[in-house]
């Protein structure tokens, strides 16, 4: 499938961009009583060469859209219906909020409460000597390398085993950005900016670092929250697209350390999910593209290159992640916000990263990097659109992996737009956001706010778990019927073969105690 391109002003589109609509996205749960944000924004329609469009609208009234199927194999969603106008036909807010929600227009947005922050992030090694444990606790995890319920006893035993395998070439490429990541100095500087912010603003608030998969690890933060007495929490997660596998792991971990601790459930807390349609973000993210393209001598001839974290397909199909719909959406935005600054470049969005023999989303961005030098494209702008601190996906796999790609795929011209990191639009804005979250610390979050809504409106841990991940459950395989010959399917099938053969090699080691894996002394580390 060819990448899209699209010149927003130009009479030569060859790619329909409408508004993304999460509702219609594959969804298989319901909103929690969070209707008026999770409502499908104004239409946006691009103009469209040598392609058909077919219509069809879901029965559901509360999720009737449009979805234009193009002949190139693209599916997108296309609101039936203004925000504004359906809202005339719904219920007002106050009917949504149940007898036992408290009012928020009447809570003090400080008061006698201590007011926190927990910033949640991926995390990444320091040294070169943490690579393997940080590999560990990132395969140990559930979401990134699910088992079937029957093998989940094995879930350490086969992260230690693929920690071990991968070591040595992540070793590789934390060494050529300086030996390690950036990430938890960038992170902790954001804090300490965001604190700033807030206080310049009168909201004298605290705010903590916790870490996914290695330190300060979320648990560390939590402990250090309660010793401080924080009696309103605002957890935000830097991670501007919501997605089920990266803020949603986050928030299955805070969930459960959140049920253990009677002062925590005392605690009252909501969650920004996802920040992506403020203007703020929107308005940095423009000023650093605006920036890099007066770095190339004809700036309106770049293509202007998104590259976003990819996620397996069945994320998004399945179980219903709406990090691709938020991610589409986001990309919109900046785009529009380019256009008022008259800069209509061509632009294409693409996924990096993937791993394993499952289908990831597409398209993928070495791919799609050969096929616009096939094409003639000569000058890329590569703009990382889901990280907002520099890291090694950024530094390694982007400045290095695909400039060199780009090079030999006929493209002379490369650059690339740094990550956000403390931009001061943008740390002012994530104050905003705090700040305009707390009359809803453990209210409803029913916001009345006339700015554009997140597709994953504000919620508590729970509420977001129920709405997003309600089912906690194995994600489907992309594949289900067997293909016989050199196919993906039989790649996939393959890599399931391969996998149960290591399953059941583990258990052996694992129940017997004999075997290479003991005698090279690595199930025993954690046995």
């Amino acid at each position: 499938m060819n990448p899209p391109i699209c010149a927003p002003s130009s009479s030569s589109c060859s790619y329909i961009r409408p508004h993304s609509c999460l509702t219609c996205a594959s969804r298989n749960f319901k909103f929690p009583l969070l209707l008026p944000q999770a409502i499908c924004t104004t239409q946006k329609v691009y103009r469209c060469s040598g392609g058909h469009v077919e219509a069809s609208i879901n029965a559901n009234p509360l999720k009737t859209c449009i979805v234009g199927k193009i002949s190139t194999g693209w599916s997108e969603a296309q609101p039936l219906v203004s925000r504004r106008s359906l809202n005339r036909h719904l219920l007002p807010v106050e009917a949504l909020v149940t007898s036992t929600t408290q009012d928020v227009s009447n809570t003090p947005l400080i008061g006698d409460d201590k007011i926190g922050v927990l910033l949640l992030n991926l995390g990444g090694p320091e040294t070169l000597d943490d690579v393997q444990p940080f590999l560990f606790n990132l395969f140990a995890d559930p979401d990134i390398i699910r088992l079937p319920r029957l093998f989940t006893f094995l879930q350490k035993p086969l992260a230690q085993f693929v920690s071990v395998l991968r070591a040595p070439k992540s070793k590789e490429g934390y060494a050529s950005i300086g030996g390690g990541s950036p990430l938890r100095r960038m992170t902790d500087a954001q804090a300490e900016e965001l604190r700033k912010s807030l206080s310049e603003k009168n909201v004298p608030a605290k705010v903590y670092v916790g870490m996914r998969y290695w330190h300060p690890f979320t648990e560390e933060a939590i402990e250090q929250i309660k010793r401080d007495g924080i009696t309103k929490l605002v957890v935000l997660p830097l991670y501007p697209q919501f997605s089920i596998s990266t803020s949603g792991s986050s928030l299955r971990l805070l969930e459960s350390i959140f049920r253990e601790d009677e002062y925590l459930v005392n605690m009252q807390h909501t969650v920004i999910p996802s920040w992506y349609q403020r203007e703020g973000y929107i308005k940095a993210m423009g000023n650093l593209i605006e920036k890099e393209l007066k770095s190339f001598d004809s700036p309106e001839k770049v293509m202007i290159f998104f590259s976003a974290h990819g996620v397996p397909v069945a994320y998004v199909e399945e179980a219903g992640d709406p990090y691709k719909a938020e991610m589409e959406e986001c990309v919109d935005l900046i785009m529009e916000e380019l256009e008022k600054r008259k800069i209509s470049n061509a632009y294409t969005l693409a996924y990096q990263s993937r791993v394993g023999p499952v289908e990831w989303l597409k398209p993928y961005t070495d791919e799609t990097i050969i096929e616009l030098g096939k094409k003639g494209v000569k000058s890329l702008l590569a703009v990382p659109i889901s990280f907002v601190s520099e890291h090694i996906e950024t530094l390694e796999e982007i400045d290095v992996e695909y400039k060199e790609l780009a090079l030999e795929s006929g493209i002379e011209k490369w650059g690339r737009v740094p990550a956000l990191g403390c931009e001061p639009t943008f740390i002012s804005d994530l104050a905003d956001a705090v700040i305009e979250s707390l009359p809803y610390v453990g209210a409803m979050a029913v916001s009345n706010l006339e700015a554009r809504q997140s597709l994953v409106p504000l919620g508590s841990v729970e509420e977001l778990l129920a709405a997003y991940d309600s089912q906690r459950r194995e994600l489907p395989p992309p594949i289900l019927v067997w293909e016989w010959g050199w196919t993906r399917s039989a790649e996939t099938w393959n890599g399931r073969a391969a996998m149960i053969a290591v399953l059941l090699l583990l258990f052996l080691e694992v129940t017997t105690g004999e075997g290479f894996l003991h005698q090279w002394g690595i199930l025993p580390l954690f046995r």
